[in-house]
């Protein structure tokens, strides 16, 4: 597997978002194991861009810490600032299932209906809304129309 290459621009904006967030992964005194390569892959694909902290005081070490990271799991480096290593990877997506035999769930609806004068409090109203049902704005339940088949003669008369 080979390194992600990424341009000026790219790196940039990568940077920007790793800005905000805390290492994810911790690299000690033992180094680059298997069980700690295996949890930098999982970060990468859960999350696309994370940083790793290595407890080393040897730079060149941990340059070429990120270039071995970066290809071992075909991820991109971004950065390497002092003792933190900033790598992303495209987020895979995720295969959705399809099920053609779900409905809308019930659920429960907040209804607020508001005084004509403004002196008392308005009303409030938890309900519970079936799939087939619908709130109007105001704040009725109704159910939603189906289109109804017409009949073979209205058909033909059309």
């Amino acid at each position: 597997m080979s390194a992600l290459l990424l341009s000026p621009a790219q790196r940039k904006e990568h940077r920007a978002g790793a800005h905000h967030l805390d290492p994810v992964v911790l690299i000690g005194g033992e180094g680059l194991t298997p069980a700690v390569v295996q949890e930098i892959d999982r970060a990468l694909s859960a999350h696309g861009l994370i940083k790793v902290r290595v407890f080393s005081d040897d730079r060149a070490a941990r340059e070429g810490l990120l270039a071995q990271l970066a290809d071992q799991l075909s991820a991109a480096p971004v950065q390497h600032i002092g003792k933190l290593l900033v790598l992303w990877r495209p987020v895979p997506e995720k295969a959705k299932a399809e099920r053609s035999d779900r409905a809308p769930a019930p659920r429960v609806v907040k209804i607020v209906k508001f005084a004509k004068s403004g002196s008392t409090r308005p009303q409030v109203k938890k309900v519970r809304v079936l799939g087939n049902e619908r709130v109007t704005p105001g704040g009725n339940i109704k159910r939603v129309k189906k289109k109804r088949p017409t009949s073979v003669k209205k058909k033909v008369a059309d």
